[in-house]
Order: C-alpha cells, then structure tokens, then sequence
C-alpha cells in the first residue's frame, strides 16, 4: 500500500522511573527506547538480507517464479528479534526497566502456527534462542506478506458473500484488495488439517513471542483482514464462512487495540533480565501504528507527499467506499482511521516541473506564489499511471468555463496540477466521512513537505494550518507510544508529538 515496505515487528514499551521503550520495525526490524516524555533513549536495527543473508531474501522476502507470491520466511523474523535483544544486551541496555512493550507488523501478513506450538511458547527454554526454540512451531514456514497478488480469485469470491464489493466495504472498511490476509485461503487453507492450531497476523505473532502464548488480534490490524466487522468489532460469519470452515476458531476473538495482554513471558525475565511486572500491551498494524506515531487527533489529516501519496485520516463516523481504507481506530477503540493511496504524487510533480517550470522547484513555487488561489477556476487531473484514488488514467484539464483544454500555460498548469491533487485528497477523504472541524491539522512529510509554496497550496486547500513531521520511524515510535499509552489508568491522556509549524 503506497510506500510502505516489509515491517515485521514493532515496538516494546515503557520502562520504570526512566520509563523506556521499545520498538522493532521496516524492511529490517527497528527498536528504539522511550522516556515518559518520549523522547527516544535507544534505537537499533537488523537488517535482513545484510545481517542474516542464510534467508536469501531481496527487500526481506521471497518473490516467487509466479512473480504474483510473495513470502517471507518466519523464522528469519524470530531470528531477527534474538539478534536485536542480543544487540541491547550487548551494548548493556538494562530491561529490569522496561515496565511495558507493544510493537506493530507489516499489516496484510499472516502466520500458522502448528498443533503444539502453544506448549512450545509456555515453556521456552532461557539458554536457547528463540529461532532453534521455535523452528517446529509453525505449518507454514514462509508467510505471506503484504505484496503477494495472487488471490484474486479469493477477493470475488469474498465479494460475492458479501453481497458486492460496496457490502463488503462497508461491513469490513474496504472492498477486497489481493493483499488482505483472508488471500490465505486460497493455498494455504486447502491444507486446513495442519492449521488445527492458530492463525495469527504479523502482529499477533510478535506480541505471541512476547507473552509466551497466542496472542489475540487487536481490532486494529484485524479490521485489515475484510474479515472483521468495523462496527460490531467481531467476526462477520458470512465471510469466515466463505473463507475456511472453523476459521474463527483458528483466528480466535479480536481484542481492544488498547489491551494489556498480559506479563511478559518468564523467558525474557530469565534470557534478558526483563521484570516480571513488565506487561505486553496488544500489538498492532504498521498502519495504525504510525497514526499513532503521528499523534493524531480528531480532525487531523496527515499526509505523505512522496512518489505515491498515502493520507491518513481520524474519522469519527466512517462512510466506507470502493476506494480507500477504514481501520478501527487503534488509539481510541470508539473512532476509525482511514487510509487513501494515490499513485501519482511527486513523480507527476517532477514531471510538470521540468515541462512547465525548467526542471527548478524555485521556478515551480514561484509560479504557485504568483498565480491567485483557484487559479480563476483553472483545474487539473494528471494521472501519468494508472490511478488507485480514482481508478483513472490520462491527463485532463479545465479552463475556468469548465471546458476541457488540451494546454494550460506553464503557471497555471503548475497551479492546476497542486490544487487538483490536493482537492482530490480532501474529496476522497470526505467521501470516507472525514470532516474539517476547529482545531483541524495538516501534517505533512515527505519530499514535497519540503517546498513550502506547495504547503501553502495544501493549507489553502484544507483551511487548516500545515505542521511538517518527521515519519521516518512513525511506525516504531507509534508502537511505543501506544506501549506507554496503555500503561496510562486515564484513558483520555493525548501523547503530542512534535512537529514543526509551516503555513
């Protein structure tokens, strides 16, 4: 989705009196340590394919000769995590201080665990690794990962259950794209007989290594499956039904993405020194998580202008659509996220510039800083590639009477290109239930965020002041917030990130 790559894991939590935290996450996993401030004490990472290259992967996964699945291997993720906690330990991180941990997955991904895995979980053994502790534990040993497209079969069959694709998103947040997990079914569940344990997402299965047991899915990841009701927050029979025979069973029942799990497992507490009182706060979604990163709050839209833009969105009362994304909320278990991608972002950008501004973004801004706002009703659509946020192709531009022109001059087209890709962002996220209200934001990042005469034009567009953020590690950071957020007893306590005020 986007530009999102591989995450595996994300995120341990806070910690006593210094109150650190933990995260895991990326195309390696990535952890960093918090203070009750949030300020980020330790960070570090794996690599896959650098650090443990034994798994032959590219990009941390497996592309196979179909070109349409995609796997990565899982125990190349739990080795990844003895590798990290070794890398702490190393360098004498105290755990003793960590009083909570939570993390994020790449969303999409799923893992099966064999019959007995359970067993194996509860009774780790400290003086091994985790990846030789585990190596029988799973039915499957690659999993399938965001990126595969070979279910779409599955997708117009889940549809159909449903009713259409229009049912099923408004039952479940989205109509059914190939990288849902319920792809599954397909090869996997044609195997059902060695499932007979657990099915867990990416997520689940991190926090499962954590507590020492299955791990519940929270409603967060869970409603990225078209498997979940958004608004009962249970799962829809008609589509488990559709799916696999006894799935709900496998997948067990979905939990508040705000959910204290249960103490860390006693392998943490006598391998690293971890405190019996440290708590596994639920794990969720690479998504979600960074929205919590992000910090938003109800009326913010948060926007990442690179090759592709993805929107993020707090909505109160979603109106689920054929495009787009609706999440329940991981932060608070009464509202919603969305989630919109447009293909064409800063590559249309570039391309405008060097045709209308001589290939220099000082010439592009200065033709948006001299052009009046609406661009005397000017407009224009530029879908170089084939579009998600609309499914479109093709360039299309109005003049001000509304007729369509084959050229608009070199300013105008410039301003015709940012307004039009703005105003299509704030449509698309109406139309999913968005809503500007008082105290709305606009957080931007990205290449793009950098160019302020182009920020002025998104301020403009949403009549609400525009704030540049650093999301390089949202996805980390946002697991940990969320690992310090449910240690909090008051439920109505905001975590604020810091961001930087443009327009």
């Amino acid at each position: 989705m986007g530009e999102i790559q591989n995450n595996l894991i994300s995120s341990f939590a806070t910690c006593r009196k210094c109150c650190k935290v933990l995260a895991c996450d990326s195309l390696k996993p990535v952890l960093a340590a918090v203070d009750e401030h949030l300020n980020v004490c330790h960070h570090d990472s794996v690599h896959f394919d650098s650090e443990l290259p034994e798994f032959r992967t590219q990009g941390g996964v497996h592309i196979h000769a179909d070109g349409l699945t995609v796997t990565a291997p899982v125990l190349m993720w739990v080795k990844a995590l003895d590798l990290l906690l070794y890398k702490m330990k190393r360098v004498g991180f105290d755990f003793s201080r960590v009083r909570a941990l939570s993390g994020s997955g790449q969303q999409h991904g799923s893992v099966y665990w064999r019959k007995g895995a359970s067993q194996t979980l509860n009774q780790l053994i400290p003086d091994q690794k985790l990846h030789r502790l585990l190596r029988d534990s799973f039915s499957v040993c690659d999993a399938p990962v965001w990126m595969d497209s070979s279910s779409g079969p599955q997708c117009l069959h889940l549809e159909a259950a449903a009713g259409g694709a229009l049912r099923l998103a408004e039952l479940t947040g989205s109509r059914a794209y190939e990288v849902a997990t319920q792809r599954c079914k397909g090869g996997c569940f044609s195997k059902a007989e060695i499932f007979s344990k657990r099915i867990s997402l990416v997520s689940s299965f991190a926090a499962s290594l954590f507590l020492g047991d299955y791990a519940a899915i929270d409603y967060s990841d869970g409603s990225g499956m078209n498997l979940l009701d958004i608004r009962t927050k249970t799962w829809s029979q008609i589509l488990l039904d559709a799916t696999a025979p006894g799935l709900g069973r496998l997948l067990g029942a979905p939990l508040p993405s705000t959910s204290v799990l249960g103490p860390i497992s006693s392998y943490f507490v006598h391998r690293y020194s971890f405190s019996e009182s440290c708590r596994v706060v639920a794990f969720t979604g690479d998504n979600p998580a960074s929205l919590a990163g992000m910090s938003l709050q109800p009326g913010d839209v948060a926007m990442s202008l690179g090759t592709s833009d993805t929107v993020f969105l707090w909505i109160q009362q979603p109106r689920p659509a054929l495009e787009g994304h609706i999440f329940c909320n991981p932060v608070d278990q009464d509202m919603y996220m969305a989630l919109l991608c447009f293909k064409n972002g800063s590559l249309t950008r570039e391309r405008i510039r060097n045709e209308c501004a001589e290939g220099s973004w000082e010439v592009f801004s200065t033709a948006l800083r001299e052009t009046p706002l609406g661009n005397n009703g000017s407009i224009g659509f530029y879908f170089d590639n084939l579009e998600i946020t609309p499914s479109a192709a093709g360039v299309h531009r109005f003049d001000g009477d509304d007729n369509k022109v084959s050229w608009l001059s070199p300013q105008v087209e410039v301003r015709a290109l940012v307004e039009g890709q703005f105003l299509s962002r704030r449509v698309h996220a109406e139309r999913l239930g968005y809503c500007i209200v008082p105290g709305t934001r606009v957080l931007a990042t990205g290449g793009a965020s950098s160019n302020h005469a182009v920020l002025q034009v998104l301020s403009d567009v949403f009549n609400a002041p525009v704030y540049t953020i650093d999301m390089s590690d949202s996805t980390c950071l946002g697991a940990a917030y969320r690992a310090l957020h449910g240690t909090m007893t008051s439920t109505t306590t905001t975590l604020k990130c810091k961001n930087q005020y443009c327009c």
